[in-house]
């Protein structure tokens, strides 16, 4: 197994040619496009930190063959791999924002156990399939994007309810080949600069849907694959020091009659396994979802925390930027710590794989996204009016401005407005930016909105046992009066 340096993989990206579009223009090479160079940024960093030496036991993986590979490409065989898992999302995003690579490891863990399954119970031989994938993408060290959503048109209907049927992916022809796949997925990070889309299911499907429960691996630069893309955070922008280094786009990926050989192809019909598909992706996602948040929540704590120092109203001394930086961290650490508990009661899949406990990773990404607002606010009660008010770059750089700046800017005695300045950029740029808005927005729906995050939740809670255990105790108080027939208590087994 070989992993892959940054240049190398943005070597990687010259050798392909995908069709790609941003603001209406063709692509010419993704590597080298400046609107994409913040996405091509985050996800070159995690190679990069695969090879550093002392990052190993977070960043690797050692397979059963004594192989060691990027644990962003590896299946999750211990409850000890989750952990390291968690830390590994926390570790790349708190630097990279979002690092978008752990989607790939997600997608591959959902796979695993969902193929396992459907061969165990239709005797299929996709498991194989995807085995033999899986080795492929590990040997070359690949990234994938996760395709997931339709487009969905009118949400009150099904797949095959739709009025356009191109409006969810779906089956438009079977060959002895292949399938050829017609339709859009929507909301897709980062899919110009990787090397490979997994497609998976959006729903749980009915018997009627069947041509739209399909799961497949499809090469970046397949004849008939269109991406229509957002740039990748802020690039060029002299007022976003870190959205112009680091950032995520996200596309529309459209499929024009795409050839998808069997081999590729690890659902096609079998539409009861659709949604289980659709669950596991989710529940390994908004785990990882989890750690990532955690990363930004870093970042957030460290410049809020810098600039009340640079103010003169160090944390330490002020009473309530002392309460608003215990909020800070009491939020981040309180969902990073249900993404701990989540990986500790992990559980074996029919794959001898592991997945996070569903209950903890849904909760976990529930409170992250009704508390990113929160995180925003604190942040700004902290750090103060210059956040949004820092002179512009240009105004900085004035021969009749720069003085006066430098004169009345300035904060503490020993901090020039300069570092002010520089530090009120870099969390406008996290906390009150559009590109804020966009880290509010995936927190919220990333993953699964709010909704979905609160039926999950519910559907894998052992409700049922606490119910009884409610009967029991009120049973026992009533002893005296005799047995209240709760059904569940020893007097009623009697």
């Amino acid at each position: 197994m070989t992993l892959m340096s940054p240049e190398q993989y943005r070597d990687s990206l010259r050798e392909l040619h995908p069709d790609v579009w941003v603001r209406g223009k063709r692509v010419e090479c993704v590597a080298d496009e400046p609107l994409l160079q913040p996405g091509v940024n985050a996800i070159a960093f995690t190679y990069e930190l695969a090879l550093n030496p002392e990052l190993a036991s977070v960043m690797l993986s050692t397979l059963p063959t004594g192989e060691q590979v990027s644990r962003l490409v590896a299946l999750d065989t211990s409850t000890d791999d989750l952990l390291r898992k968690l830390e590994m999302c926390r570790l790349l995003c708190r630097s990279t924002g979002c690092a978008q690579r752990y989607l790939t490891h997600d997608a591959l863990g959902a796979f695993a156990q969902t193929t396992r399954l459907i061969d165990m119970e239709l005797q299929t031989d996709y498991h194989d399939r995807f085995q033999a994938y899986l080795t492929m993408v590990q040997q070359r060290d690949l990234t994938c994007a996760v395709a997931l959503t339709d487009p969905k048109g009118d949400r009150s209907k099904r797949p095959h309810q739709q009025q356009d049927p191109d409006l969810y992916l779906h089956v438009a022809e079977r060959r002895r080949d292949g399938i050829i796949v017609r339709g859009a997925k929507a909301n897709i990070t980062g899919a110009p600069y990787t090397h490979e889309i997994l497609v998976l299911p959006t729903r749980s499907m009915q018997e009627a849907d069947q041509d739209y429960a399909l799961s497949f691996a499809v090469p970046i630069d397949a004849p008939g694959l269109r991406i229509i893309a957002k740039p990748a955070g802020r690039p060029g922008d002299a007022e976003a020091p870190f959205s112009s280094r680091y950032g995520q786009c996200t596309a529309l990926v459209v499929f024009q009659d795409v050839f998808i050989p069997w081999e590729r192809v690890f659902l096609c019909g079998e539409y009861r396994y659709a949604g289980a598909l659709a669950e596991a992706f989710a529940n390994h996602h908004r785990h990882s979802c989890v750690g990532c948040r955690a990363g930004l929540g870093d970042m957030i704590i460290g410049g809020a925390a810098a600039l009340a120092s640079d103010n003169g109203l160090p944390h330490e001394q002020v009473g309530h930027i002392h309460t608003a930086m215990a909020d800070l961290i009491r939020i981040v650490e309180g969902f990073y710590a249900t993404g701990v508990a989540a990986s500790v009661y992990g559980r074996r899949t029919v794959a001898g794989t592991f997945e996070p406990d569903p209950v903890y990773a849904n909760l976990g990404k529930l409170l992250l996204a009704q508390q990113v607002y929160d995180l925003f606010r604190l942040a700004h009660e902290i750090a103060g009016g210059i956040i949004v008010n820092a002179p512009t770059p240009e105004d900085v750089a004035s021969p009749e401005n720069a003085a006066l700046i430098a004169k009345y800017l300035v904060g503490r005695p020993g901090v020039p407005a300069s570092q002010r300045i520089e530090m009120a950029r870099f969390l406008q740029d996290l906390t009150a930016s559009g590109e804020a808005g966009w880290y509010a927005l995936i927190s919220t729906h990333g993953g699964g909105s709010p909704e979905a995050l609160r039926l999950s939740a519910v559907r894998n809670y052992d409700i049922a046992e606490r119910q009884q255990l409610a009967r029991r105790l009120a049973c026992f108080a009533k002893s005296e009066e005799g047995c209240s027939g709760c059904g569940s208590c020893s007097t009623c087994a009697d």
